[in-house]
């Protein structure tokens, strides 16, 4: 599929790589829906869009309301002539202990990651098939592979969002739709302004952990994505770090759990408990970066090399018991 001239819808447009991909896809001649919940910030994305040459339409939208998505289906529908292309892109995060953390905002991030996602699926589903052509692309992770501690929500989340792509694509074949396709995209650490967003109830800062990677990164993938669809995209050192998980869980794990309290989370720095942006959007134009790319490259750098290492090591440890 061809980028120019297709419409396209994308949750959480209003930062980050929902906003990064709205502006890829504008530069190529997409029309984008913009859907998030700050409008201010929707209409500075649109504004940046249309200045690329892309046709823009924001669309103020709480992805945990189904009537509100099936809406934004709607407009985008009614305004452009159909949709080949959906972005579930719209994520919230929460930091704390398990018993610990309220559950009233476990569940909004669970109805924000997942649910969204489910309500743009159902929301866009019926006009790909309309157009016997169509991609949806869903925003997963690579903690939806590898876990980490203090994150349950997000990292249930994202686990759940590969498998509902998975579930998708083999009921879609079993229709015969397989001209639509269900795309994962499982980002590392990207630099968003997701972190000093968060629900936050460990007492300590939360830092973006390295290698940390740019949305552009990400939107570069979508965009491939939307021209040769494919069932999973790991982004960065994805590849190489699933492949460790597969070869020595046990070690993958206890490497996460020591570089997210050792890197994730501030020794140094203290951090009122707050309920972040799960439910009052943060004010303002947004931004799609979040100020951290570039900060403590040397440790990135370790950390890729150490999974590298730790994967090679760990594959052959695995043939040997073979």
């Amino acid at each position: 599929m061809r980028v120019k001239d297709r419409v396209v819808v994308i949750t959480g447009a209003s930062s980050g790589i929902g906003r990064a991909t709205a502006l890829a896809l504008a530069g190529k001649g997409a029309s984008v829906v913009l859907a998030a919940r700050r409008e201010e910030a929707l209409e500075e994305v649109a504004r940046q869009c249309r200045s690329r040459g892309g046709q823009a339409l924001a669309v103020p939208t709480d992805v945990t309301d189904p009537e509100a998505v099936e809406a934004l289906a709607r407009r985008a529908a009614d305004r452009f002539d159909g949709i080949d292309v959906w972005v579930n892109a719209a994520a919230v995060t929460m930091f704390g202990r398990f018993s610990e953390v309220p559950l009233k905002d476990f569940r909004r991030v669970v109805d924000t990651n997942l649910m969204g996602y489910v309500h743009g699926a159902r929301a866009a589903l019926p006009y790909l098939r309309d157009r016997r052509k169509g991609v949806l692309v869903n925003v997963s992770s690579l903690l939806g592979v590898i876990a980490q501690p203090y994150t349950h929500a997000y990292c249930a989340t994202k686990s759940g969002i590969r498998g509902l792509s998975s579930s998708l694509r083999q009921e879609l074949r079993l229709e015969g739709a397989s001209n639509v396709h269900v795309c994962s995209v499982l980002p590392p650490t990207i630099d968003t302004p997701i972190f000093e967003q968060a629900a936050n109830y460990t007492g300590r800062r939360v830092h973006a952990m390295p290698p940390i990677y740019t949305p552009e990164h990400v939107a570069h993938i979508i965009v491939g994505l939307v021209r040769v669809p494919r069932r999973e995209a790991a982004v960065g050192p994805g590849r190489g770090l699933i492949a460790l998980h597969k070869a020595a869980p046990g070690l993958s794990e206890r490497l996460m759990q020591t570089l997210t309290d050792r890197l994730h989370l501030s020794h140094g720095e203290s951090a009122a408990a707050g309920s972040g942006n799960l439910y009052r959007s943060t004010p303002g134009t947004g931004s799609v970066h979040g100020g951290w790319h570039g900060r403590r490259r040397t440790a990135a750098r370790r950390l890729a090399a150490a999974a590298v290492v730790g994967g090679i090591a760990a594959a052959g440890v695995r043939r040997i018991r073979r």
